[in-house]
């Protein structure tokens, strides 16, 4: 996936669902805390299906590193079985600000 490139920067956006023992860990705060410290724009949200979804944005290679640690680490206590990615995109801009939890 290739972003589009704003200011020498490549943007992109994807959207994401992890399977496992991914909520009661932390996995939501733990989630905003990487994506913040990586310099990107999303949120996540817990389902009533037992996962976590939501969307990140910003550089190509901070969103790759998200990726990573979303199917890999998680929360200190989370065991994480599958993670889908999907509508992954180029973007001219960041559509979202801030990375929060949905309800």
């Amino acid at each position: 996936m290739s972003g589009v490139e704003v200011s020498g920067v490549k943007l992109c956006s994807v959207d994401f669902e992890i399977h496992g023992r991914v909520q009661g860990v932390c996995f939501r705060m733990y989630t905003e805390q990487e994506g913040l410290r990586l310099g990107l724009c999303g949120w996540v949200k817990n389902t009533n299906k037992g996962t976590v979804v939501g969307q990140v944005q910003g550089p190509l290679h901070g969103v790759q590193e998200m990726k990573v640690w979303l199917s890999k680490e998680g929360s200190p206590s989370s065991s994480i079985t599958k993670a889908c990615f999907s509508n992954e995109r180029a973007i001219e801009k960041q559509e979202l600000s801030g990375f929060n939890t949905r309800f």
